[in-house]
C-alpha cells in the first residue's frame, strides 16, 4: 500500500536555535502554502492556534534499533511512540502554534519548532476541551 503526501507549503524561519518541542517555543517564522493551497486558508484568524503536520525531512532513516531512543533530556530510554523524536517510523511531526497575521498565502505564526525549509504536510484547527470543530457535508 501506498501512502503519498504532497507538501502544501513549506515553514520559513531565521532561527538557528529551535527549541525541541512547540511547548517550549517562542520562535516566529512563517507557513507559506502553495498558491494552489491559499483559498484553504480562509478562516484562519490572528490570535488562534493551529495545528501543523509536517514532514521530519532532516532525519536520520528509521530502523528497527530506534524503536525505543533515550531522549536527550531523559536518562532511560522510551519508546518511540511515547516520546516526540523525529526518528519515526513515519517521519511526520505536529506542532501548535499561533497566528500572528495572515497576508494571502502567508501565516506568521509563534511557536516554531520546525527547520527553515521543512514541508507542511496539512494545518488543522487546534480544538481545545468540548469545543466544536466547524463542521461540513457531503452536499
Amino acid at each position: 500500500m501506498s501512502v503519498p503526501f504532497t507538501p502544501i507549503g513549506h515553514v520559513h524561519t531565521t532561527a538557528t536555535d529551535i527549541p525541541r518541542h512547540w511547548s517550549l517555543s517562542d520562535v516566529e517564522g512563517s507557513l507559506e502554502i502553495a498558491p494552489q493551497f491559499t483559498a484553504g486558508l480562509q478562516d484562519i484568524q490572528p490570535g488562534q492556534r493551529i495545528v501543523v503536520l509536517f514532514h521530519f525531512h532532516k532525519s536520520q532513516q528509521f530502523s528497527e534499533k530506534l524503536l525505543v531512543q533515550t531522549p536527550p533530556h531523559q536518562d532511560r530510554a522510551f519508546g518511540v511512540f511515547s516520546i516526540c523524536s523525529p526518528r519515526r517510523p513515519n517521519p511526520i511531526g505536529l506542532s501548535i502554534v499561533e497566528v500572528l497575521t495572515v497576508d494571502g498565502s502567508r501565516i506568521e505564526v509563534k511557536g516554531i519548532d520546525m527547520l527553515d525549509g521543512t514541508p507542511i504536510l496539512d494545518i488543522k484547527p487546534h480544538i481545545e476541551g468540548k469545543e466544536e470543530c466547524p463542521s461540513w457535508n457531503n452536499e
